[in-house]
């Protein structure tokens, strides 16, 4: 940092400044989240045989969340109309979740973890859930996000994140190829099978997900599944218990501060 150490005022940085900072104190964050997973991961002598060596893999173990971080708020979009969230737009706690549909972590996540999240806490009002697409294993995660958005456009995001969750899917053996992304759009009630094809096809469906891509990266996400708990990061497929002591220690951190 450079300037003098006079009592003169100096000038609020520029948006992009701000940005570039925002952007390399979640990386530390992030960073430093990772570090205690991985450590923990290493005290737990934990182990996940799905993962493949050389892949991005989410850690796992018993890693105590990392401080918050008041500037990553702002990366809550709190739009009312998002069909990739859930929950009320002005709850005073929000989960922002970067994942892969073709992630193990991720799923395991989605079948244990989220279920409880909804009915402690989003349908309660004390919690919103934002998705954003992180697709990092290869086209057949490209293809489910878009769908995945796709479906969004027809109101029906969530029910497709739960059958493309459903149950584990080997990784890029054609689970997630057009007929079967199709078979779930069906399953999940999508309408019009023939707008969710176009849609998926869209420019706008591969902007929303580069996009959301763009954001993690800039974050320093290198794996899925990575949350925000109002700015606090949490990596991996973490014990219930972990999330749900996050999102109650942020609840009343807002309420505190009166948000």
């Amino acid at each position: 940092m450079t300037g003098s150490t006079g009592s003169t005022p100096s000038p609020s940085p520029s948006p992009s400044r701000r940005n570039r900072r925002r952007t390399v104190t979640a990386a530390a964050i992030l960073t430093a989240a990772a570090v205690t997973a991985a450590f923990a991961l290493t005290l737990d002598g934990s182990d996940d045989r799905e993962e493949k060596a050389g892949e991005p893999a989410a850690v796992t173990g018993s890693a105590v969340p990392a401080p918050a971080d008041e500037s990553l708020l702002a990366l809550a979009r709190r739009d009312a109309s998002d069909p990739l969230a859930v929950g009320r737009a002005d709850a005073p706690v929000v989960l922002i979740e970067y994942s892969d549909f073709q992630c193990p972590f991720c799923g395991r996540f989605a079948r244990t973890t989220k279920p409880e999240l909804l009915r402690s806490y989003v349908d309660k009002g004390i919690l919103r859930i934002e998705w954003r697409n992180f697709p990092i294993f290869g086209e057949e995660s490209e293809q489910a996000a878009l769908a995945g958005w796709a479906a969004g456009r027809q109101k029906k995001f969530w029910e497709f994140h739960d059958v493309a969750y459903g149950k584990p899917r080997e990784r890029n053996s054609g689970a997630f190829d057009a007929e079967n992304l199709i078979a779930m759009a069906r399953e999940a009630g999508v309408a019009d099978i023939e707008r969710f094809q176009a849609d998926m096809a869209s420019d706008r469906a591969r902007s929303a997900v580069r996009a959301d891509q763009e954001e993690g990266y800039n974050l320093g996400v290198t794996s899925t599944p990575a949350f925000l708990v109002n700015g606090k990061p949490i990596l991996g497929a973490q014990p219930t218990a972990t999330f749900e002591e996050a999102v109650e220690t942020a609840a009343d951190t807002a309420e505190a501060a009166g948000r």
